[in-house]
């Protein structure tokens, strides 16, 4: 192979760029593997999220020989913006529970900064208010070696919100309302990751967390610190991640597998009485039917050890971990599994070139609908600590279940929107809206 010739990256070095190229200049290749080498490889580019359009093409120069012409072009790298957002962990919870109150609003700015000086670092500052205040500080530096291979990240937070759940009734979180901060609470760490390969990324992290309540909290919930006269929480943490990474584009994949593994100490004996070790686990595989149908499942575990204060309970009912169906729902637990398929079609395609876009970084306007099918199960094994009071034992050590269809659009910058209708094992039934890819 001859030269690879990158253009259309006006602030992204070329290195980022040829760190995900299988091949470099002097390699050889069979022809019949060339196509395919050539498709993971624009993946990888694109994978990045630094561009809305990466294409890559062989030039040849002779019979033996050919150049690579890597022709991206990026997006829009900074975001500031308002916060304006609800507390609750999902729209539902916040329709269904809290009667759609509009007192539980988060609001205040934050800015993304993606590409700090052209080199896939990413700066993150928040300053939120409202129902729950916190400020977060994060600094993400993907490559510090030339062989770039070995990054760190950075992390602050800070929160003090005068809203806060103290107590789960029922599987439904219950929050106190105060005057001041009923907690406040600082974090800091510092993570090393190592990218050994293309598809294969190593983290090691460590961390410290210091938290205070007031003594309206510990009367609430006797056991959210442990014990009644415990107003304040100290500990370090450390963890391990590994993450093996195969999918076609990240934010809404239609192929490809990732394999996540995470082991975690809360507490390391030197500075409180906090013990926990944490093990999770999670396995999602896409399928290309062809003739644009989709399958995909996921898979996630979790284990730890039972006996903890309320506020490190771990539950099913957030993020990607929760059977849909279930979404205003927590079902706390020490042990929980979770298995999510869906079934899905392509059902509209299109990519538009708004040409007169004041900005080049705008111009590119892709869109897409599937419609879908699914079905997910799990199970969560109660705590100690609630299974002795006889508390939120209703949807706790048995197995769930929610079905349905919906659809989803598939936007710029990778927005997805989720619009599904769903049916439980215990004979409920509704509509829920979700932003954001399910797995």
């Amino acid at each position: 192979m001859g030269r690879v010739i990158i253009i259309g990256n006006k602030k992204t070095k070329d290195r980022i760029i040829s760190r995900e190229l299988t091949l470099k200049p002097g390699d050889t290749i069979r022809i019949s593997k060339m196509a395919e080498t050539l498709l993971w490889d624009k993946r990888k580019i694109y994978n990045l999220r630094l561009f809305n359009v990466v294409n890559i093409r062989s030039l040849e120069i002779s019979s033996a020989t050919v150049d690579l012409l890597v022709e991206v072009e990026e997006r829009w790298y900074t975001w500031p913006a308002p916060i304006f957002e609800l507390s609750d962990r999902n729209f539902n919870e916040w329709w269904q529970n809290y009667n759609h109150d509009l007192n539980r609003v988060n609001y205040g700015i934050k800015l993304d900064q993606y590409n700090v000086r052209g080199r896939n670092e990413t700066l993150r500052l928040q300053a939120q208010f409202g129902f729950s205040q916190r400020f977060e500080l994060s600094y993400t530096i993907p490559y510090i070696d030339k062989k770039q291979k070995q990054g760190l990240v950075f992390e602050y937070s800070f929160g003090n919100p005068r809203n806060l759940a103290f107590f789960t009734n029922d599987h439904k979180l219950e929050f106190a309302r105060g005057t001041s901060a009923l907690r406040t609470s600082q974090a800091i760490g510092i993570g090393y990751t190592y990218r050994k390969n293309f598809f294969e990324t190593h983290q090691l992290s460590v961390g410290y967390r210091n938290s205070v309540i007031k003594d309206t909290i510990a009367n609430l919930n006797e056991n959210y610190f442990g014990g009644q006269t415990d107003f304040k929480q100290n500990y370090a943490n450390i963890q391990y991640q590994f993450k093996s990474e195969h999918r076609d584009v990240v934010l809404y994949p239609l192929k490809g597998y990732q394999i996540t593994v995470t082991l975690q100490r809360n507490g390391l004996g030197f500075e409180g009485n906090v013990n926990q070790w944490i093990a999770n686990a999670t396995y999602a595989h896409h399928w290309d039917l062809g003739k644009n149908f989709y399958l995909s499942n996921f898979t996630a575990g979790y284990l730890s050890n039972p006996d903890q204060p309320y506020n490190l309970f771990s539950a099913l009912g957030y993020q990607r971990q929760i059977v849909r169906g279930y979404e205003v729902y927590v079902i706390e637990g020490p042990r929980f599994v979770v298995n999510k398929t869906t079934f899905k079609k392509r059902i509209f395609a299109r990519t538009w070139r708004w040409e007169d876009a004041p900005l080049e970084q705008f111009r590119h306007l892709p869109f897409a609908v599937y419609l879908k099918f699914f079905g997910d199960w799990g199970y969560v094994e109660n705590y100690p600590y609630y299974r002795e009071r006889g508390i939120n034992t209703r949807l706790a050590n048995k197995i769930l279940a929610g079905y349905g269809s919906g659809f989803d659009l598939v936007m710029p910058y990778d927005v997805v929107f989720r619009f599904e209708y769903t049916f439980t094992a215990e004979g409920t039934q509704g509509f829920v809206f979700n932003i954001k890819k399910e797995f």
